[in-house]
């Protein structure tokens, strides 16, 4: 049966980002790429976490202006102007927890490099932190709702808002905390205007999203073990983009000239990735299932992804509640050379004898054990160190709700110095308020979503920053 949507020309989508802090000359071959092709063409940025978004929120709180993407005018400023120029729109949930700021801020830089106006799109309705959500997340939340205070609470949006704000002419949409996949589905949706209710091809959408939205995991980055799994040109890895067509199947490339490879195998381990059950990976817009997936090579570094079914989208969104659970403090320091890792031990010893009945402390030795260890440090009690390295990192860590308290593991391990044992050097220490996270699902129905338009403002103040 012959798509009604099949003299619509395909869409391609390009991912430039997969998480916060990603590198920022990514996007440039991407939009080059996406030129180059001369379709319809879309850009996503996925930057956020649940511990990004909490973040996020203290930010905020110290400076209004903040609270979004940090890096995101370094994302844009080699892009917005290409972009804006050829109709590549772009779509990213880089508003955090102040899509409003980051729409603002996305207008100075526009000014700055002297574009077009964009049109921008902010979306809302996943912010359920205010005052008069409590009561609703008290009732989901039950006995689980924290009794201390709420620092972020955010409900996983779906695809609607992004596509109505595409289809209402937006050149970019800024989000905060909507489902990953549906960066992809919000411009599918407006390209090809399929019913909400269209499961099958809102399954193979969102799978879509699913292998663009961690950027170079499906290029060969996260893939990578030399000897085992080779992949070339690992230091300029390519981003994918993935042209979908009317039925939403999907091919998957990445842009000429760059690094990295795209393979069946690449593509089956990032399908896989954290999905639990096959057969209903859950979603706002859809329930995915994979089962009958078919990928297969179509080409030197295309790979077609063909087969995902779709059932009704849940009744619910998940919401996750971030909320203040003291502060977090970590200190390491170096030994070298004879017994260096015995000498480790013992000053992990000592902080231990000093602070371990405040709270309980974790001690690594990097170098020989720091992955394999427990939170307990049991392991280094009866540790044969003897054949161990002659250049060892010890590494102890806390959390205590008292910031005072938190505060003395890093002194008493500089106090290490010259407190001993003998040769230790180097002390770097680290503090940083710690987050508490719990879930929960509320009905679509309680948490309306939709955008409005940012308008451009004036001069950025001298100290306003993202």
């Amino acid at each position: 049966m012959t798509s009604p949507h099949a003299t619509t020309p395909p869409l391609l989508i390009g991912c430039a980002a997969g998480f916060s802090g990603d590198r920022i000359d990514a996007a440039g071959p991407v939009v080059q790429e996406l030129i180059r092709q001369r379709q319809p063409a879309v850009l996503i940025f996925e930057t956020l976490a649940e511990r990004t978004l909490a973040l996020a929120q203290l930010a905020r709180r110290s400076n209004p202006e903040a609270g979004f993407e940090p890096l995101m005018p370094e994302f844009l400023r080699p892009v917005l102007a290409d972009c804006l120029q050829h109709g590549i729109r772009i779509v990213s949930n880089f508003g955090a927890a102040n899509p409003q700021a980051a729409a603002r801020t996305i207008h100075r830089l526009a000014q700055a490099l002297g574009t077009r106006t964009p049109r921008i799109a902010v979306v809302h309705g996943d912010d359920l932190s205010s005052p008069a959500h409590r009561p609703l997340l008290a009732e989901a939340l039950t006995e689980r709702m924290p009794a201390q205070e709420l620092v972020s609470a955010n409900a996983y949006i779906g695809a609607q808002p992004i596509a109505a704000a595409l289809q209402s002419g937006a050149d970019i949409v800024v989000c905060g905390r909507v489902s990953d996949p549906s960066l992809v589905v919000g411009p599918v949706m407006a390209h090809y205007g399929w019913a909400w209710d269209d499961w099958d091809r809102l399954g193979r959408a969102t799978m879509v999203g699913h292998l663009l939205e961690c950027g170079t995991q499906v290029t060969g980055g996260y893939f990578a073990d030399p000897g085992y799994k080779d992949v070339p040109g690992l230091d300029q890895l390519g981003y994918p983009i993935a042209e979908i067509d009317a039925d939403g199947h999907c091919t998957l490339f990445k842009p000429q000239g760059t690094g990295g490879c795209i393979t069946p195998a690449t593509v089956k381990e990032q399908l896989l990735y954290e999905i639990n059950d096959p057969a209903q990976y859950l979603t706002p817009d859809v329930v995915a299932d994979i089962t009958q997936a078919q990928v297969s090579a179509v080409g030197p570094d295309r790979v077609r992804l063909e087969g995902v079914r779709g059932h009704p989208r849940p009744d619910t969104l998940k919401v996750n509640v971030c909320y203040a659970t003291g502060w977090f403090a970590e200190a390491e320091i170096s030994y070298a050379g004879p017994r260096a890792a015995e000498r480790a031990r013992l000053a992990g010893q000592t902080i231990q004898q000093r602070l371990g009945h405040l709270a309980p402390l974790r001690t690594d030795l990097i170098g020989v054990t720091s992955v394999w260890g427990n939170d307990a440090s049991s392991w280094l009690d009866g540790a044969d160190l003897r054949h161990a390295p002659h250049d060892v990192r010890l590494r102890m860590a806390w959390q205590h709700a008292d910031h005072a308290t938190a505060q003395r593991l890093p002194r008493e391990v500089n106090a290490l110095y010259c407190c001993g044992p003998a040769g230790g050097g180097g002390v770097r220490t680290h503090m940083r308020q710690r987050l508490g996270l719990t879930s929960c699902l509320i009905p679509h129905t309680h948490i309306p979503t939709g955008f409005t338009w940012a308008t451009a403002p004036g001069p950025a103040p001298e100290h306003a920053h993202g």
